[in-house]
């Protein structure tokens, strides 16, 4: 089983935090993994909504709906159990 340890990546530089595993001398490398576990701030890209907006818009405007004259009734339809497939009830 492969062992696990905290650590914090600064840089180059990783820096152990509380127990950390028995390396070889620094001029021999060794094989790692690395987790990031939460992504860095500037990893994603800033959004304030307006292209999800635009995309709403169009939608909307497009009226897929427009079609339903009953909501409710078209729902309760969507809503009935059916037959799953690969079932055989």
């Amino acid at each position: 089983m492969l062992e696990t340890y905290k650590a914090i990546l600064k840089g180059n530089r990783i820096e152990w935090s509380g127990d950390s595993p028995d390396l070889p001398r620094r001029e021999q490398g060794v094989a790692v993994y690395v987790t990031i576990l939460q992504p860095a701030a500037s990893s994603r890209p800033s959004s304030d909504g307006k292209a999800m907006a635009q995309a709403l818009e169009k939608l909307a405007a497009s009226g897929p709906l427009s079609g339903i004259s009953e909501p409710s009734a078209w729902q309760r339809e969507q809503r009935e159990d059916r037959v799953l497939p690969g079932r055989d009830d």
